[in-house]
């Protein structure tokens, strides 16, 4: 079974969740699907405050689906997501705390 995590990187400390009340559930163009693993990379630009967020979703059949998107407000939003150098980097360390979300990635 797919234990789920939610990882923020940066000034927001790093937490774990397990499946029951604390699962979070999503929409995708292939229906509903859990939030398995995700690392929130928090930005900004000026006074604008956004985070880059990359999650491994889980579909009711088991299908795997990785969603790349920008959150503002704590929920995720369509949009190009653009990452810096730095930003970068930084997801590269979140991924050595979401070893589902990295093998998704790195196959």
């Amino acid at each position: 079974m797919l234990s789920a995590s939610c990882h923020r990187v940066g000034t927001v400390r790093s937490r774990l969740r397990g499946y029951g009340a604390g699962v979070k559930v999503t929409a995708t163009p292939w229906g509903k699907a859990t939030v398995v693993e995700e690392v929130s990379l928090p930005q900004r630009r000026g006074e604008l405050r956004f985070a880059s967020v990359v999650q491994l979703l889980a579909t009711a059949e088991g299908e795997t689906l990785v969603r790349f998107a920008y959150a503002k407000g704590g929920s995720a939003r369509r949009g190009p997501v653009t990452l810096r150098e730095r930003d970068l980097e930084r997801l590269r360390e979140a991924l050595e705390r979401t070893p589902q979300l990295k093998a998704a990635l790195m196959g």
